[in-house]
């Protein structure tokens, strides 16, 4: 089957095409990027399927290196199902799915399974990560060999950090050994507790935390698990990857371990660089998430950080829960936030139109970059040859974000109800077409 993209405005930061031009996708694969003359001369018969991406941008597939999928065991928030139509409805044709399930993503066996499944469940990629411990316990190694020959291509204790660094170094060892990444959660968890209270913290410690009476985290317990991560990474030689990156410090670090050639990358959520303590408008589940939100020096930092290119992609955190985790005081509430169907508006609302990003960085920033970091050297590109996964975007469509909507069983954000300019049209996944948004079905 054949499709023929036409009218698009194609942004592809591997060629540094940046203009209106026709797109051919044969099969999996991208055959032609040209003229509607060039796309006509390949056709060998009249069965195509055309889109149409008028006023639109043709971008490669987003690639998101953080969900939290919930499956095994956890399927009441979300599924490979579910949280894979979410992605879709987002235009993110990748996602790389944390290991903390219920049991834990740690053995070879485990990685196949979920691997297997979402070839049958998702309508994206899923890339299972595997943890660094066995059952993330962090006293023993996990089946690290394993996983990789079962192609799980990074290890993640995310949701907490390794705190032995003599075992830590170790799994980094044969991280580099196997050739895996390290997918880096930095939180001090010794440090977690208000420094005034000793109560477990639920939102940056500041001046909004002491009016809400809320138990504060401080940002040194990101910062020192940071700098030791990095450092351990420069010892043992594997590449470091950090996860949703909430400080000014962090940022920091990022540029001192550039310049010393530390092989190292870095993520930004959207909320993290949209949102601050100053948005935090009462005691409530929605603003609960770890990283806390923190003020706006940080987030001022993370966007600059985006726009140097010093964090190189932006990702979701995706963490559904249930509206009995989250519709409750932070105290009672889980961590955690959706994002994948807010992620590309808001980053196009936020930082493009805002001034930070030009249109070509998103598509670096959240396909381009993210491919080079997992080195999928078939994807993050809209050239010839590479695979078809594509995303129609859509700059001038403006809305209220609704979390009814949400294809995905976590409703948990505090964007719900905020007006946003971006939305995805058509997402391809392998050449297939995996979602058509309705809203513009209606229109026609």
């Amino acid at each position: 089957m054949k499709t023929w993209i036409q009218n698009g405005h194609v942004l592809d930061p591997l060629t540094g095409t940046d203009q209106v031009c026709d797109v051919l996708v044969d099969g999996e694969r991208i055959k032609k990027v040209g003229t509607r003359e060039e796309i006509q001369r390949c056709l060998e018969s009249e069965d195509v399927q055309m889109l149409d991406a008028s006023g639109c941008y043709v971008m490669p597939g987003f690639i998101d290196l953080h969900v939290h999928f919930r499956d095994p065991g956890l399927t009441y928030k979300e599924t490979l199902k579910t949280g894979g139509e979410a992605a879709a409805r987002g235009g993110v044709t990748t996602v790389c799915a944390m290991p903390n399930t219920k049991p834990v993503i740690d053995t070879k066996e485990k990685v196949e399974e979920v691997h297997r499944r979402a070839k049958e469940e998702s309508p994206v990629n899923i890339i299972q990560l595997g943890a660094i411990t066995v059952g993330e316990e962090g006293k023993e190694l996990a089946d690290i060999k394993g996983m990789a020959e079962a192609g799980c291509m990074a290890l993640s204790e995310d949701g907490k950090s390794v705190m032995n660094s003599a075992l830590y170094r170790k799994g980094m060892k044969l991280a580099k050994k196997y050739g895996l990444l390290i997918f880096a959660h930095c939180e001090e968890i010794d440090l977690r507790r208000d420094p005034d209270t000793g109560e477990d913290g639920v939102m940056n410690k500041c001046q909004r935390s002491e009016e809400l009476s809320l138990p504060g985290i401080t940002n040194s317990v990101e910062d020192i698990i940071t700098a030791r991560d990095i450092f351990l990474a420069k010892d043992t030689g594997v590449h470091l990857h950090l996860c949703h990156c909430s400080t000014k410090g962090t940022v920091d670090l990022m540029r001192m371990a550039k310049a010393e050639g530390i092989s190292v990358s870095a993520e930004v959520c959207p909320h993290h660089f949209t949102l601050s303590t100053d948005d935090i408008t009462e005691d409530h589940g929605r603003f609960k998430m770890n990283p806390p939100l923190r003020e706006m020096e940080d987030v001022e930092a993370l966007r600059q950080g985006l726009k140097e290119g010093v964090m190189e992609a932006i990702s979701t955190d995706h963490a559904p829960h249930s509206v009995e985790e989250k519709d409750v005081p932070m105290r009672k509430a889980a961590f955690g936030i959706v994002g994948l169907e807010t992620s590309a508006a808001l980053t196009y609302t936020e930082l493009v139109e805002g001034g930070v990003l030009t249109p070509m960085q998103m598509a670096e920033r959240m396909s381009f970059a993210p491919a080079k970091i997992l080195g999928l050297k078939d994807k993050g590109s809209v050239s010839e040859g590479k695979i078809a996964d594509l995303v129609v975007f859509d700059p001038s469509r403006e809305y209220e974000i609704d979390t009814d909507t949400f294809f995905s069983k976590g409703k948990n954000t505090p964007f719900d109800g905020w007006k946003v300019k971006g939305d995805v049209k058509y997402t391809l996944v392998d050449g297939n077409v995996v979602y058509k948004n309705q809203a513009y079905e209606e229109q026609e």
